[in-house]
């Protein structure tokens, strides 16, 4: 390897590389199921439309503050 010599970048991906990401379908949960599937730190959002799961702390970085409080203490 040599340091002093630049590598040559190309504007080139491999082929078949965005293909192989499969998503799983999203679950459907009644309002009953998704109170039992609830994490102690997430909460249940009920709409007449939708019913959501979410973080109690929804900024990442004030979450990790919080779960490093808790295990100082």
């Amino acid at each position: 390897v040599n340091p002093t010599k630049a590598k040559h970048i190309t504007n080139h991906r491999a082929s078949g590389s965005d293909k192989t990401v499969a998503l799983t379908p999203p679950i459907r949960f009644s309002l009953e199921r998704a109170i039992e599937y609830i994490a102690p730190d997430e909460l249940v959002e009920a709409t007449p439309k939708n019913i959501r799961l979410r973080k109690r702390i929804l900024d990442s970085n004030e979450r990790k503050r919080q779960s490093k409080k808790i295990v100082n203490n």
